[in-house]
């Protein structure tokens, strides 16, 4: 089953969310948050909330995506990234989507939990708008009862006082039908506009 969503009425910018699966039990750090101090990361499933604004390269949502679909050298790429290449070249005929890069180094909080092999990108909504909607997106998935922070201010380094990597509940199924109930139910404005290209909703 494809779990790869579109929403929104624009191509090469806007907000994502991407649906994390951790099989086990990790204890990672996350750049330099806490000054590196090892954080825990219980199995389960998160989403993290990002943007891209940028008109090409991986400052634009189909690069940015991509790029997270990628791991650090010598590492397998996500299972979910050829699913997520097709659909993005599907979705965004009007731009060409860049070949999905053969490594990455390490940047943002949210690349030292991509690049465990025993976390998986389980689902990805595309949200395509011309505003910044990651801090919206955020709030409302928040909202959500059994949605918790991992840690406060965790994915969010350039959004003071938010945070942006957050704990679904254990029975989310892979966080998919949660985050769009929210984006169909919560009526998010211009953005309830639903592309079919990659899935249907839950």
């Amino acid at each position: 089953m494809n779990h790869i969503t579109f929403w929104g009425d624009h191509g090469y910018t806007g907000g994502y969310i991407l649906c994390v699966q951790a099989s086990r039990d990790l204890e990672l750090s996350f750049g330099r948050f806490r000054d590196g101090r090892p954080v825990a990361v219980p199995a389960g499933v998160y989403a993290y909330v990002g943007s891209a604004m940028g008109r090409r390269g991986a400052t634009a949502l189909a690069g940015r995506l991509l790029r997270h679909a990628t791991r650090s050298a010598g590492k397998p790429p996500h299972a979910i990234r050829a699913a997520l290449a097709a659909a993005l070249a599907a979705a965004m005929p009007e731009t060409e989507p860049p070949a999905p890069p053969s490594s990455k180094r390490l940047h943002w909080h949210i690349d030292y939990l991509l690049d465990e092999l025993d976390v998986a990108i389980a689902a990805v909504t595309v949200v395509g708008a011309a505003e910044r909607v990651e801090s919206r997106l955020a709030r409302e998935l928040a909202a959500v009862p059994g949605v918790v922070p991992l840690l406060p201010g965790l994915g969010a380094s350039d959004a003071p006082g938010e945070t942006h990597l957050l704990r679904l509940p254990d029975d989310a199924l892979a966080g998919r039908p949660l985050v769009n109930s929210i984006l169909w139910g919560r009526q998010m404005e211009r953005l309830v506009v639903r592309r079919d290209t990659g899935s249907s909703l839950p």
